[in-house]
């Protein structure tokens, strides 16, 4: 059931209009969420997952209550969501990397290293454009301005930014 939920989804659903399209819009949105209840690890209320996301398989994603996969987001399919995440649109949240280390090898030949968890903690804030790398854990309450690119772990109720990310300042 999981796979037809999932070819429903890819085929169908990511392809209809976000929530502000004229009388539709909030009936397209909570199709999406019913039919991604069934896809998901976990899912909780008044989850929005946006028009042409993209989230892999899924079978593994936990996503909190009011909280939301952005239009056009590219995430893994193993990621945990908190409550109350906010992704703006075009966020893409890597979750696994190309190896690199042996210089005699192509690395075209050195396969891919071991997916890692990204972990987004509640009451988090991801402006548009956002690139996060894998395995990185934004905690509690931190903003991560439009466009950052997301390479370490920073302390709770940070605001980051930047290419690479560097703190602006903290909200406490």
């Amino acid at each position: 059931m999981k796979y037809f939920r999932l070819f429903l989804f890819y085929t169908l659903l990511t392809r209809l209009p976000g929530p502000t399209f004229p009388i539709l819009g909030p009936l397209f949105e909570w199709f999406r969420y019913i039919n991604c209840k069934g896809i998901f690890e976990k899912c909780g209320k008044k989850v929005n997952i946006g028009a042409g996301a993209h989230f892999g398989k899924g079978f593994e994603i936990e996503i909190g209550d009011y909280s939301g996969i952005g239009k056009n987001c590219r995430v893994p399919g193993n990621i945990y969501v908190g409550n109350y995440v906010m992704m703006g649109p075009n966020v893409t949240i890597y979750g696994a990397n190309h190896k690199y280390e042996n210089v005699d090898i192509p690395m075209l030949m050195q396969g891919v290293a071991v997916a890692k968890r990204t972990i987004i903690e509640d009451d988090v804030w991801i402006g548009g454009h956002t690139i996060i790398l894998p395995g990185r854990t934004i905690r509690k309450g931190t903003i991560v301005g439009a466009g950052s690119v997301v390479t370490k772990d920073f302390p709770p109720y940070s605001i980051i930014g930047g290419n690479p990310s560097k703190l602006i300042r903290s909200r406490v």
